[in-house]
């Protein structure tokens, strides 16, 4: 249980005078070379050449980095492709004369399916095996990062949690004065919820066979995963215009659905056509 009301208001970043160095950034930087070296043992093990590594870390930002905006514009905020068209693909604005904004709102649910676009292309013209070969060992640092892309988001108070509607919560003081009050932080329910789902990732692919099942891993990070975010959006406040509403789901929760069913159907239903090689 989080503390009685704690208030947060931290800075977003290291000034270097010229620079401002946001802590989201490093976030974002920490989970890549984290990454990196997590799929670094994985390589190692699976006999894989460095040079296949150094191909699978650039489709692999490009591909999330791409796919997590493009999704948030998409699921979130359409009305940049009309009135910031750039601000899209670029860390500016160019709406209110020119301003340097950094990558700012970024989507999981593109992000995974650019990951998987991602996968499938670095597979076709580097690996030359399977793309569910890539994939059920590509989830396994993804998942690690996770962890601290959410807590990039909550250094930077944002993709907060709905209000407790008691004394117990966490203030964050950089909303407006009247949004102040005790909230859920959805944030570290996610990052939290995060580190058990790349621990269990980790544990069958060291301690299982189950590397060997095609699309079994990866069906479980997308069950895992989705499950966590399936259920911690009913204490988070809507992050954009809600596209996608049914009943009492939104947007992030109808996402979700597809990607867990497609989890359970390569845990349990799916049968490989060829030999994993």
């Amino acid at each position: 249980m989080f503390a009685l009301d704690i208030v947060w208001n931290p800075s977003k970043g290291i000034d270097l005078g010229f620079f401002t160095l946001h802590y989201y950034s490093l976030m974002w930087i920490t989970a890549f070379i984290l990454g990196l070296t997590i799929m670094k043992r994985i390589y190692k093990n699976e006999n894989q050449t460095n040079e296949s590594l150094d191909s699978l870390f650039i489709y692999s930002v490009v591909g999330i980095m791409l796919g997590a905006r493009l999704g948030h514009v998409l699921f979130y905020q359409r009305e940049l492709i009309s009135e910031d068209f750039w601000s899209i693909f670029l860390p500016f604005s160019f709406k209110n004369g020119f301003e340097f904004t950094g990558f700012q709102g970024l989507a999981s649910h593109g992000a995974a399916i650019a990951m998987i676009i991602s996968m499938y292309l670095y597979n076709k013209k580097v690996l030359k095996k399977s793309v569910l070969w890539i994939l059920d060992r590509v989830v396994i640092p993804v998942a690690s990062g996770a962890v601290f892309v959410r807590l990039g988001n909550f250094i930077n108070s944002e993709i907060i949690g709905k209000p407790t509607g008691s004394d117990f919560g966490i203030t964050f003081k950089q909303l407006p004065l009247e949004e102040q009050v005790p909230r859920h932080p959805a944030q570290l329910y996610e990052a939290g919820s995060y580190i058990f789902v790349f621990l269990i990732l980790w544990y069958f692919y060291w301690k299982t066979k189950k590397s060997e099942q095609q699309g079994f891993l990866f069906g479980l990070f997308l069950m895992l995963l989705w499950t966590v975010r399936f259920f911690v959006e009913f204490v988070k406040e809507p992050q954009g215009e809600e596209y996608l509403t049914i009943g009492t789901l939104n947007t992030g929760q109808l996402l979700s659905i597809p990607f867990i069913l497609i989890g359970l159907y390569f845990m349990f239903v799916y049968k490989p056509k060829t030999k994993l090689v």
